[in-house]
């Protein structure tokens, strides 16, 4: 169940571009705060000492660590972190994603999903952290043929935390255009 939803309904005015042209392509990283992408592109020592395979690369033992060690670690506290880059609301964007459905209609077709950086996130592996996770209503909706073919979004970022069962979201869009996936 979703905690809060803000997203403004496609038809409302407020910086909503007019056209695709007009969303601006960005990469995943640019959603972050510096300070958690620094955090995270320097992982902490400790982790390049757990072997793979060894109870300490097990998910259920890197959780237990990861709460036990983020209020102290700049490293874990950046994979959970809902910090966000405040410029980027209201920003037309273009970025590059994997679905994850939450909501479909009776004919299969998603109206509810999270866009994320990775396949897998949020179904197969852990989440990515909040704020490299996007949440989407789109009621027009769209037939998924398979959960690994990755999509170009374009629409309206907005900076607004969305929590559900699955995942946490820092941002959410209002979606214009839903492409596949295909090298700039």
């Amino acid at each position: 169940m979703l905690a809060a939803t803000t997203l403004q309904a496609s038809n409302s005015p407020a910086k909503k571009p007019a056209t695709p042209t007009e969303f601006k392509t960005i990469q995943w990283p640019d959603l972050m705060p510096q300070a958690d992408l620094d955090a995270l592109l320097n992982p902490p020592e400790y982790l390049a000492n757990i072997e793979d395979g060894s109870a300490e690369d097990q998910i259920s033992s890197q959780i237990s660590s990861s709460i036990a060690a983020a209020k102290d670690d700049r490293y874990q506290q950046a994979l959970v972190s809902t910090n966000i880059r405040p410029e980027m609301n209201g920003r037309g964007i273009r970025i590059p994603g994997f679905i994850v459905p939450l909501e479909f209609s009776d004919d299969q077709v998603i109206t509810e999903f999270f866009i994320v950086p990775f396949f897998g996130a949020c179904i197969h592996v852990p989440p990515p952290p909040p704020n490299q996770i996007i949440h989407v209503k789109y009621p027009k909706g769209f037939k998924l043929e398979a959960l690994y073919n990755p999509f170009w979004l374009s629409g309206v970022l907005k900076t607004t935390l969305i929590e559900n069962d699955m995942a946490t979201a820092a941002y959410a869009m209002e979606v214009h255009l839903v492409e596949e996936y295909a090298e700039p």
